[in-house]
């Protein structure tokens, strides 16, 4: 249970910003890595396929230049987020412009590819599957993902149910990997306890959207912060997989949250007819109760830190 050598340099936090749909871009993910933690985005989020190269190429030297001129405190690596649903028809074109670039981590989800894992392999980079049961936690490895993403019950889009005491506890006796806990994150406190559980490194993406960087609608920032656990909605009617939404913004399109229909899973199409679906119905997990304020990418954790620091020294006090 290590994080890898490769992740290390420029990590502040144990903790890997979520690749959101639509609100993950480059300046939120350029702040999140300058700030100290492995910032991500969803390749489907540089849309025509053509602008994913531009945003890599932007990153990339953005980057570079930030290490250069602050050699005591380079930035955090970043990821990028592949679909590898068979609906995603960007996926090959996508892979290849990761693989120019040598992204440092591909988070993959929605199925396991042992071709994207290889091709990952080949210059050098990691793969991370996120999964939310023991299933598909066996097959993502089988397959050679490097690490999981355990995408526990609370988690902001699409999302698990099971605890994450349960799902760490059960992955940890057969895997000794790199693993993120993903559920309700958004604290510093939530990130030492990912760690305490056997986790490596906390996976927050709610605690983001209420950022000044983030491409999310200045109301969808403000539900975040005035919203709580109670507050969430579980649901598969948005794109075919179950995740959790904002109620205020399903009220907002005319729906009763607490009466939602059940969606047919083969309804669902990761390759683009869902963007109007995550425009209008917001994603956000049940840690929003911890989201006060919208800040800048880098204030937000410093926030996270100061936390953290303060909870590991509440741990070292008697009990």
């Amino acid at each position: 249970m290590a994080i890898p050598a490769q992740l290390r340099r420029g990590l502040r936090l144990p903790l890997i910003a979520s690749p959101m749909f639509i609100i993950s871009n480059p300046d939120l993910v350029i702040a999140q890595c300058k700030a100290g933690v492995i910032g991500a985005f969803p390749a489907l989020n540089a849309r025509p396929q053509s602008l994913l190269d531009e945003w890599l190429d932007r990153i990339t030297t953005e980057l570079a230049e930030h290490d250069a001129k602050h050699p005591d405190r380079p930035a955090a690596p970043f990821a990028v987020n592949q679909i590898v649903h068979k609906s995603n028809d960007r996926l090959a074109a996508d892979v290849e412009s990761c693989v120019r670039h040598k992204v440092p981590l591909i988070i993959t989800s929605l199925g396991a590819r042992p071709d994207v894992n290889d091709a990952i392999h080949g210059y050098g980079g990691l793969v991370f599957h996120d999964v939310i049961n023991q299933r598909f936690a066996r097959k993502a490895i089988e397959k050679g993902a490097d690490g999981l993403i355990l995408v526990a019950a609370g988690a902001g889009g699409h999302a698990g149910v099971e605890s994450p005491f349960a799902l760490v506890q059960e992955t940890r006796a057969w895997f000794d990997g790199p693993i993120a806990l993903s559920g309700a994150i958004a604290h510093g406190r939530s990130i030492l306890a990912a760690q305490a559980l056997g986790a490596d490194f906390g996976y927050a993406g709610s605690a983001f959207i209420a950022t000044d960087e983030a491409n999310a609608a200045e109301a969808y920032k403000q539900a975040v912060v005035d919203s709580g656990a109670a507050d969430i909605v579980y649901s598969n009617l948005f794109t075919g997989v179950h995740g959790n939404y904002l109620r205020a913004s399903i009220s907002a399109s005319g729906l009763d949250p607490d009466n939602l229909p059940v969606s047919d899973p083969s309804a669902m199409n990761m390759g683009g007819s869902d963007a109007k679906a995550w425009r209008d119905i917001w994603g956000a997990g049940q840690g929003v109760g911890a989201v006060k304020d919208i800040v800048p990418a880098a204030e937000r954790v410093a926030q996270l830190a100061r936390q953290y620091e303060d909870a590991r020294a509440d741990l070292l006090k008697p009990w």
